[in-house]
């Protein structure tokens, strides 16, 4: 598992939708897993949203805390 793409699902934001604005990280459950079955996105943003689907299916979404308390900024993804 890359450290960088751990980073980055504290810090990224959701480009569109339902939840845009919200953290890669904060997204629900429910959502992550109808990406799962519809297919993810390409690029960098398919790749976040399926490594946090894999986390939090897997009940590991607690490795991102020590990530968060480092006091990281959200950053929004390009289009």
């Amino acid at each position: 598992m890359d450290p960088e793409l751990l980073s980055l699902l504290v810090t990224r934001t959701m480009p569109f939708g339902k939840y845009q604005g919200r953290l890669i990280a904060d997204l629900p459950g429910p959502y992550l897993a109808w990406f799962a079955r519809k297919g993810f996105p390409p690029g960098e943003l398919g790749r976040l949203l399926a490594l946090m689907h894999e986390l939090d299916h897997n009940g590991l979404a607690e490795l991102l805390a020590p990530l968060r308390k480092g006091g990281v900024g959200k950053v929004g993804l390009g289009k």
